[in-house]
């Protein structure tokens, strides 16, 4: 049996993925602002 909506990866990619950010100037911002917090680490 066939899942119905099958998400295609690559219009998902297309849509939100890092080439995409890199066009537009708010998504640069928005990597930018990432990669400003750098990879937060939860220790307890």
């Amino acid at each position: 049996m066939h899942y119905p909506r099958r998400c295609s990866r690559i219009k998902k990619i297309r849509k939100q993925g890092f080439r995409a950010r890199m066009r537009t100037k708010a998504g640069r911002k928005m990597i930018n602002r990432k990669r400003a917090l750098g990879r937060r680490v939860n220790v307890r």
